[in-house]
């Protein structure tokens, strides 16, 4: 779950300078004159103390090499490309997100270390179990799925963070989100308190692999109760770690770990060509993490 503005790399690195034609990713761009005058040729591997970044035109294949923690901006990509339904899918597959502000291009990231929920080690505090609890016998509570993305993802991306002027959830990305989610690959899970949306988050979905994007409430506990929701299906079907991609330390006090960008990336060369999961909450999803959870 991404909560804070996109990462600010130097905008020195992000002017794009033309390059020769890439016979296997087409058109491409550099971030400096200098190397293209040097090589004619795309730079994927920057050296650390001069790093350069790939630029894509829509189409492009996305880079295998990813910045690393010695380079003003660790986990960077590549800039450029597209947010259409094909890009994001691909991205995704290759555990790579965009994330940028509204006055920059589109900036796509690969964190590594990679920070993951592992569904089995999700952290159900006393006060939470008890909050749950509660909503689970009060038939005014109510969870959902995909009745509501669009609302959700705004809702998210107006959310006040503390100490964050802005957000990450610009305009394009709301588009390109809900386009995502008009195929089948992006999804909301809902909480709903007497017919009103009170909280919620929204992911991406490929096979089972989860990818958490971000959440909002309204409510304490609000969002902890979607993301309680989130793991009680990933459990009951069989999806065994949710996507956080940003370490921070509230997903890391509900038992969200990183991992190795090798060990995720393998992780999802599996779960993404497992069949895909049914977006639907059951009350009966609630025994995997609340044994005596009513379900009537």
């Amino acid at each position: 779950m991404r909560y804070q503005a996109a990462l600010r790399p130097d905008p020195q690195i992000l002017t794009a300078t033309p390059f020769a034609d890439d016979a296997d990713q087409g058109s491409t761009m550099c971030a400096t004159a200098d190397a293209a005058a040097a090589t004619g040729t795309k730079v994927i591997n920057p050296p650390m103390s001069e790093p350069r970044l790939p630029w894509l035109q829509p189409g492009d294949a996305f880079p295998d090499a990813v910045w690393g923690p010695d380079t003003p901006a660790p986990g960077l990509v590549a800039a450029g490309g597209a947010l259409d339904v094909e890009s994001l899918q691909r991205a995704y597959t290759h555990g790579i997100f965009p994330w940028f502000n509204d006055d920059q291009p589109i900036l796509w990231w690969s964190p590594a270390p990679r920070m993951v929920l592992r569904t089995a080690d999700f952290r159900l505090h006393r006060s939470l179990q008890q909050h749950l609890r509660k909503c689970v016998a009060n038939p005014a509570c109510a969870v959902r799925m995909d009745t509501a993305f669009e609302t959700v993802i705004r809702r998210c991306a107006q959310a006040a963070r503390k100490g964050q002027p802005g957000t990450w959830i610009v305009p394009a990305m709301v588009e390109a989100y809900a386009e995502l989610h008009r195929v089948g690959l992006a999804h909301s899970v809902e909480v709903w308190m007497d017919g009103t949306l009170t909280a919620g988050l929204y992911c991406v979905a490929l096979g089972r692999a989860v990818f958490g994007e971000s959440m909002f409430t309204d409510q304490p506990n609000g969002s902890k109760v979607a993301l309680a929701a989130l793991v009680a299906l990933c459990r009951a079907q069989g999806v065994v770690l949710v996507d956080c991609q940003q370490q921070t330390r509230h997903m890391a006090s509900l038992g969200a770990q990183p991992i190795s960008r090798a060990d995720f990336l393998h992780h999802l060369g599996v779960a993404t060509r497992q069949a895909p999961l049914h977006w639907e909450f059951s009350p009966l999803y609630w025994q995997h993490i609340l044994p005596s959870a009513r379900h009537d």
